[in-house]
């Protein structure tokens, strides 16, 4: 099926400027106008590689591996009466539905960087959480990311993606990223800049990507990113890694924006070359060593990433006189940290991992990663670590995000429903449950940690949060 496409003249010239010389504008303009694999990428904060290959078997999904991403595949279903957002496992959060060019940042950032406990990262345009989730499952639970997003709209749909992805060490924050160069200065480790862009790289997704293209936009966030890019290099810490990534194709907004900083802040970062990142990679490679890919090399969306490292000594940072009210968490008491240790000790037989730490916000306990406490003062902070419980006068009430995250610890009361009782309680419906045990229970499905329920004589009451119950259920 192809596609109905206004290439605006002005950027045809540009494109047929930037063209390498193995690929022709005919090419180009072919497969923008052809419909894009569907590609997704397992969440194995949630669960192996191994154990969604043979989900995916049972569902009849055929899965083809994307050659930059370990656990990122390229998705052929014969039935798609249901959309992939609706299916069982997408809403349990064990994957998430990922352009596969857009894998290609986060993978570029760990082939150059080794991440420990101590590991502090931040994704500076990180809505809705696509790279921000992918960094987490790479960390496994190591150090701490900050996400921040400038869109308030788009935090909230950050925010829900992390909670539906079992993220637990990330901070989220609502800034233009340019702030970070003074307001956190070589703070953080590895640093992930998606820069925003003109998009031209999405148009096999977006055939409307062009309609407000035009040079004096180009021209205007070239600057921005230019403003971007100099304040992610100010917040990296000396020898710390920068992935520069965009998902648009002309040089003004890729090349050209490092080169600016380069000519600003001579010797100030080196070049990584990310030759060798996935067979093939070559077809993209840039003679500086960056992957400009386009769509005709791998069937893909178009997408930009560049790798550097900071040199010591090599950017000053404004100073600044800043104002921020005190974090919002309190450290918990001794006694509070037993005897929520001891909640979920006893109930699920879940012990906390480490590397992190209790907080308390008024009656609420949360689970904060250790390598982010340093800098919990630095500037103001939407939310952080993972919701645990909430406290009341004759106990605890879990939080469906912290039994969801940490599901995989879940060695006691824990119910596997079938195939009727998990559509029922999607739709936020109790379960009928014969059963003389007392208190709260997980509840699993087809393997894994759905949500939570409560012993109430012969059924489980459902504890599914109302904002996400679907009345269709489980389709």
């Amino acid at each position: 099926m192809t596609k109905s496409i206004n290439f605006p003249a002005k950027f045809i010239e540009r494109i047929e400027k930037d063209l390498p010389d193995d690929l022709s504008l005919a090419s180009f303009k072919a497969i923008c106008q052809q419909e894009m694999r569907k590609s997704i990428r397992v969440n194995t904060l949630k669960i192996s590689v191994k154990k969604f290959l043979q989900l995916a078997n049972s569902n009849q999904w055929q899965l083809e591996p994307i050659p930059w991403c370990s656990t990122g595949f390229w998705i052929t279903r014969e039935d798609e009466s249901l959309s992939l957002g609706n299916t069982a496992e997408h809403q349990a959060g064990l994957f998430y539905i990922q352009e596969a060019s857009s894998m290609l940042p986060v993978s570029a950032l760990f082939h150059c960087y080794q991440a420990d406990e101590n590991s502090l990262l931040l994704d500076a345009a990180a809505a809705p959480g696509s790279k921000t989730t992918q960094i987490a499952a790479e960390l496994q639970g190591r150090g701490a990311i900050v996400a921040n997003e400038y869109s308030a709209s788009r935090v909230k749909v950050l925010s829900a993606n992390l909670l539906r992805c079992g993220v637990s060490n990330v901070a989220v924050t609502h800034f233009s990223a340019e702030v970070f160069g003074t307001w956190m200065s070589e703070q953080f480790d590895a640093i992930l800049l998606d820069a925003p862009c003109s998009g031209e790289g999405t148009l096999r997704k977006d055939p409307q990507a062009l309609d407000n293209w035009s040079e004096q936009h180009v021209d205007e966030i070239s600057k921005l990113q230019t403003d971007l890019l100099e304040s992610a290099l100010q917040a990296l810490k000396p020898d710390g890694f920068l992935i520069y990534s965009t998902c648009t194709l002309n040089q003004q907004e890729n090349q050209q924006v490092i080169n600016n900083i380069a000519d600003k802040y001579p010797d100030s970062f080196a070049t990584l070359s990310l030759e060798g990142l996935f067979e093939h990679s070559n077809k993209a490679l840039t003679a500086e060593g960056y992957l400009h890919v386009w769509p005709q090399y791998y069937d893909s969306e178009g997408f930009f990433v560049a790798a550097l490292r900071k040199n010591a000594g090599s950017i000053d940072t404004p100073l600044i006189n800043k104002r921020i009210k005190p974090f919002a968490y309190q450290q918990a008491t001794k006694k509070q940290q037993v005897t929520i240790a001891q909640h979920f000790s006893s109930q699920f037989g879940v012990t906390f991992p480490e590397n992190y730490s209790v907080f308390t916000k008024a009656n609420d306990y949360w689970l904060l990663p250790d390598s982010f406490l340093p800098v919990k003062d630095e500037m103001r902070f939407e939310r952080v670590g993972l919701k645990l419980a909430e406290e009341f006068k004759h106990g605890f009430r879990t939080s469906h995000y912290a039994i969801t995250a940490l599901g995989h610890l879940v060695s006691k009361n824990r119910v596997e429903l079938d195939a009727e009782q998990a559509h029922h309680f999607y739709q936020g419906k109790d379960i009928a449950y014969p059963n003389t045990n007392k208190g709260e229970v997980a509840l699993s499905y087809q393997g894994y940690v759905i949500g939570l329920g409560k012993w109430v004589r012969n059924k489980v009451k459902n504890s599914y949060p109302r904002e996400l119950v679907k009345d269709k259920g489980l389709a």
